[in-house]
Order: structure tokens, then sequence, then C-alpha cells
């Protein structure tokens, strides 16, 4: 813990001593992020939720109402289960999805609405057999 500044002492000089005495101490040496770059947006406004935003990014998770959420789940099903390696694997993608669209369809959340009807499962594994055999 760094001592109190003596009364008379000019606050700038005490500061610098106490910095040249740490600097001999070697307690700046091998400091975390050191020769790093400064992390982006310091230059930003203040923004009160900024941990919040960094721990979400950080976690690869957002923040969307439930129905937008469950359209873009249903968006990244369709491609996957277009490149699913077995048929059987696509179907069941594409059937689990439809139980979420069905359940939302039928207990819709607050928000915007889904807009998304349930794929049909055998219309999705046509395309996936045409996608196969164009390989």
């Amino acid at each position: 813990m760094t001592e109190r500044k003596p009364p008379g002492v000019p606050f700038e000089s005490w500061v610098d001593k106490q910095i040249r005495e740490a600097q001999r101490r070697g307690e700046f040496e091998r400091l975390a992020g050191a020769g790093e770059p400064l992390p982006a947006g310091l230059d930003s406004t203040y923004d009160e939720l900024w941990w919040v935003k960094r721990k979400l990014a950080r976690e690869g998770l957002t923040v969307l109402p439930p129905a937008l959420a469950l359209r873009k789940e249903a968006e990244d099903a369709l491609v996957a289960a277009l490149a699913a390696p077995s048929e059987r694997m696509a179907r069941k993608i594409i059937e689990d999805v439809n139980v979420k669209i069905r359940d939302m369809m039928f207990k819709p959340p607050p928000g915007p609405p889904l807009g998304k009807k349930p794929y049909d499962v055998e219309e999705v594994v046509g395309r996936w057999r045409e996608r196969r055999a164009a390989r």
C-alpha cells in the first residue's frame, strides 16, 4: 500500500516519486496486457451497460425478442439441414425446429409476430437429396 502524501509536497512530484520507486522495485514488469493495444471503444461516449455488452459479445450471446431469436434459429436450422451428412439428421433438425415454431404459433410471446410457418419436412429433405446428388 502506498504511503500518504506528506503535507507541503506538491501532488505531482509526490506521484512521480511513487511511480519511480515502483519502477525501481520492478512492480510494472510483466503486467497483464503489457505491449497489447488498448481495447477498442475507449474514445466513445460512456455507456452504463458497457460491461453487459462486452460480456454478451464475449459469450457470443444476443438479446433478441423470442420471435426474432426463433426466426434466426429456424433459418440456421434450414441451412444446417441442407448441409447435414445424412437424410436422418436433416429430417431431425427440421422436425426439432418445427416443434418450436408450432409452440410459438399457438403460444405467442410478447413482441413482434413470428411470421414463420413450420417447414415442410419432405420438401426440405427433397432439396437435401438434390444438393447431395449435385455433389
